[in-house]
């Protein structure tokens, strides 16, 4: 919403008040307030320009683009970062991006000269993802292909732990895209590419996390260092003080966080440590196979129940494709004998975290308990397989890319020229006055004063102010006794937008007697009129259809036909504050009788 902010100047002293000329209202249930799933968004910099370094000159400066073009992806026209628009409802999570990064993207594979040889550069996906608010919890477990499996925080793509490339056994080669038994790992095979925020882009320029998304855990103050000189970031090497926050949700609606956790998963008060993973390469050590000696013959238990196969699958020689190569080189600890023991390694005991890279614990935003994800890395920050999500998903992905919303949804935040500016406290220093805001980068604001709040005569002292990136600023030297300062935004610059979402309410069909549809939903109700009176005859014309609730609130048909006799078809746009439970449907014909089907439809919540 744009704001006007009125600051008085009067004896020294600052007084704020603040006016609207147009107002957005966040509309927000009382339920969901408090919800994580909806109020964990990164938007912090959703009022900015998404930017990249294209190479190592420019990130030694800090001068960065804000559009860029390499032929194959360009984009022309700035694009905001990340999260621009949340939606809920009772089922469903909506999140609309860019997908661009909130942090400075690049550069990408540099060689020794510092030259940039990755041939890829990210642009805006307008992105429309959603997942799911409860969790199906399967007992055959879904694995994970390429492609997007998640949405993290701020609006950037969550891929998982494979390359897109598997082994070949008949061509004796890796392939792109094939089905097969030993898939290379994206960190060890493409880490080389990966900029300082640990994520790069593929053909389409989908910008995307692989593994640790250490430049987002900064801006979340996630225990990690940012070097102002090199533009690098760095695991803070102190003990953890606090929980991870939530980085990301997958597409079976469990989130994913950073890689700290209470040491007790069930007790909040038991301290804070790295979590650690629950897989090992198969080196001899730790009860595994040593690959290097036996040669890749086998596949491991976890790779045996998820691809539902024998574990008996050769693969490339170690001599060619050095152990580490493939996701398949790494045990499950939980399917080795730990020598000490004798027994199998636990969970809980031995390491935290199962085979899916997350386990059943209480967090920050889950006291009561959550399945939950949590990055991987080891003790000196680097990252560790299976990274952010094992090859499979704990519950049922039912979530992903759509391209509309076809239900009632609560508007939960919108970016771009929605957002609100802030007007912080102006300073003063001999009579000079500076004002500072929280501004849309891209936009311009006018400054005026008056000296007299009960008139209507405002001074124009700046009409075309451009903010600093995020931060509009102007300063006054006028030194009058008492001023009034207001500041409104005036215009924008074209930039491209997250994309258009488009809301589509379908029609569901039910019957009467017996049916039932859903508060805030479109139905389509076929209703057998009873046997007596006898039925006028076919199209006869009918003056209304209704739903009469005990309360009597009265619903009314938007259309109705009775092509065949004996039969109306109605239909009703539910209103979502509609009174539920059990509902009288009331056919009334013009020049005939009317027909009540006492308790004949249901109105669920």
């Amino acid at each position: 919403m744009k704001i006007q902010t009125c600051s008085i100047l009067k004896s020294n002293r600052v007084f704020l008040f603040l006016t609207f000329t147009r107002v957005f209202f966040l509309l927000m249930t009382p339920a969901l307030a408090q919800d994580p799933r909806t109020n964990c968004w990164f938007t912090t910099y959703s009022g900015q320009y998404a930017r990249i370094y294209t190479n190592s000159s420019m990130q030694t400066a800090g001068t960065a683009l804000t559009t860029w073009s390499n032929t194959d992806q360009s984009q022309l026209l700035p694009a905001y970062c990340g999260v621009q628009e949340v939606y809920s409802s009772t089922n469903w999570i909506y999140v609309r991006s860019t997908g661009l990064a909130s942090y400075t993207m690049g550069p990408w594979y540099l060689d020794s000269e510092h030259r940039n040889l990755f041939p890829n550069l990210p642009v805006n996906q307008q992105l429309l993802y959603r997942f799911p608010r409860t969790n199906g919890v399967p007992a055959t477990k879904t694995e994970n292909g390429g492609g997007q499996i998640g949405v993290f925080v701020d609006g950037v793509a969550m891929f998982n732990s494979w390359d897109a490339y598997t082994w070949n056994p008949t061509l004796q080669t890796n392939e792109q895209n094939y089905t097969g038994y030993w898939n290379r790992d994206a960190y060890v095979n493409e880490g080389v590419t990966f900029d300082p925020g640990n994520a790069h882009q593929q053909n389409t320029g989908v910008y995307h996390y692989h593994a640790d998304p250490v430049g987002l855990r900064y801006l979340l103050g996630d225990h990690v260092d940012f070097n102002a000189t090199t533009k690098t970031y760095s695991e803070d090497t102190n003990p953890p003080t606090q929980h991870s926050p939530i980085l990301a949700w997958t597409a079976d609606g469990f989130p994913l966080y950073g890689p700290y956790g209470y040491s007790n998963p069930t007790n909040a008060n038991s301290g804070v440590r790295r979590m650690v993973s629950g897989y090992v390469l198969r080196n001899g050590q730790d009860g595994t196979t040593n690959l290097t000696l036996t040669g890749r013959t086998t596949i491991p238990q976890w790779a045996v129940r998820l691809y539902d196969v024998s574990s008996n699958q050769p693969g490339p020689t170690t001599a060619n494709w050095a152990l580490g190569t493939y996701m398949e080189d790494n045990d499950y600890l939980g399917d080795d004998i730990n020598p000490n023991t004798g027994t199998n390694y636990q969970q809980g005991v031995d390491f935290d975290l199962d085979q899916y890279n997350g386990r059943w614990c209480v967090t920050p935003e889950f006291p009561t308990g959550t399945y939950a994800y949590f990055v991987a890395i080891n003790s000196n920050g680097t990252p560790v397989f299976p990274y952010d999500i094992g090859r499979g998903y704990y519950g049922s992905p039912v979530g992903g890319t759509v391209s509309t919303i076809s239900e009632t949804v609560v508007t939960n935040f919108l970016g771009y020229t929605n957002l609100a500016s802030e007007m912080n406290a102006p300073t003063v220093n001999n009579d000079t006055v500076t004002l500072t805001w929280s501004a849309l980068e891209g936009g311009t604001y006018a400054v005026q004063s008056t000296t007299n709040l009960a008139t209507s005569s405002w001074t124009t002292l700046a009409s075309s102010v451009s903010p600093n990136e995020i931060t509009g600023g102007y300063t006054n030297t006028s030194g009058l006794p008492e001023n009034f300062y207001r500041v409104a935004r005036v215009a924008v610059a074209t930039y491209q937008g997250a994309g258009t979402t488009t809301f589509s309410t379908p029609t569901v069909t039910s019957v009467a007697p017996g049916g039932s549809a859903d508060a805030g939903q479109t139905v389509s109700i076929t209703i057998t009129l009873p046997d007596s009176p006898p039925w006028p005859p076919a199209n006869a014309p009918i003056t209304s259809v209704t739903l009469t609730s005990a309360s009597n609130t009265s619903i009314t048909d938007t259309s109705v036909s009775d092509s065949t006799q004996g039969t109306v078809v109605a239909t009703f746009a539910i209103p979502s504050n509609a009174a539920t439970g059990l509902q009288n449907v009331v056919v009334t014909f013009t020049s005939g009788p009317t027909y009540t089907l006492t308790g004949g439809f249901t109105i669920n919540q």
